[in-house]
């Protein structure tokens, strides 16, 4: 006699992915690389560099809220490759997508205000942005499917959460209208203590020797 836990010839492979085209918001971690080049603007030691001689940036994502609250997300930012300049027209598109969606911009937004939203300092600018993403899946070296973030949403995009941006109003406490002060209840004077008066007590009078008192007649 067989069961579920003596024959597994009938387990279901399930998918333990996001779903691809699912909109989360997520937090952005660069993990050290330990390669620099000022020149390049790579500071900081977030740069990586790889046997091949690409630089790329190693991105951690960690998805802050709903459904898939603290999951992970791995995937690389090109900054360089040996090979042309695709990679790092890429990896600057996709900077560029996160600093709008973290910032609020629209893409179409040009203005001096939004072009300065747009200018880092360093890499270490980008370490821990906070954007809304679109998940993606693809493979990984050994050719299983992963998660991916490829773009960031923008509040172009239908789905970008409208109050993306806004100011947190902290709730105040509620007002009451002043109270008038409350006098003091005193408490009831204690009333005297009664005054006793000593009873006088009836005396019989000493008998006289030989004589016989009234009571005794």
């Amino acid at each position: 006699m067989t069961n579920a836990w003596t024959d597994f010839n009938d387990v279901k492979q399930t998918s333990n992915l996001i779903p691809k085209g699912t909109i989360v918001k997520v937090r952005m971690t660069l993990r050290p690389g330990g390669f620099d080049d000022p020149s390049q603007g790579w500071t900081g030691g977030y740069a990586k560099r790889g046997t091949t001689g690409s630089v790329y940036l190693d991105a951690e994502y960690t998805v802050l809220e709903g459904q898939y609250a603290k999951r992970k997300i791995w995937s690389l930012i090109g900054l360089f490759s040996p090979k042309g300049p695709d990679w790092a027209n890429m990896g600057r598109a996709y900077v560029r997508s996160v600093l709008n969606s973290a910032r609020g911009l629209s893409e179409r937004d040009n203005s001096p205000q939004a072009q300065k939203a747009r200018r880092i300092a360093g890499l270490a600018d980008l370490d821990g942005l906070e954007f809304f993403a679109r998940i993606d899946v693809g493979t990984d070296a050994n050719g299983d499917e992963k998660n991916d973030i490829r773009s960031a949403i923008t509040r172009d995009h239908k789905d970008y959460p409208a109050t993306a941006g806004s100011t947190t109003q902290v709730a105040q406490a509620p007002s009451y209208p002043p109270q008038a002060p409350q006098q003091a209840v005193q408490a009831p004077a204690t009333p005297p203590a009664p005054t006793l008066h000593a009873v006088p007590t009836t005396q019989r009078p000493t008998p006289t020797a030989g004589v016989r008192p009234t009571w005794a007649k």
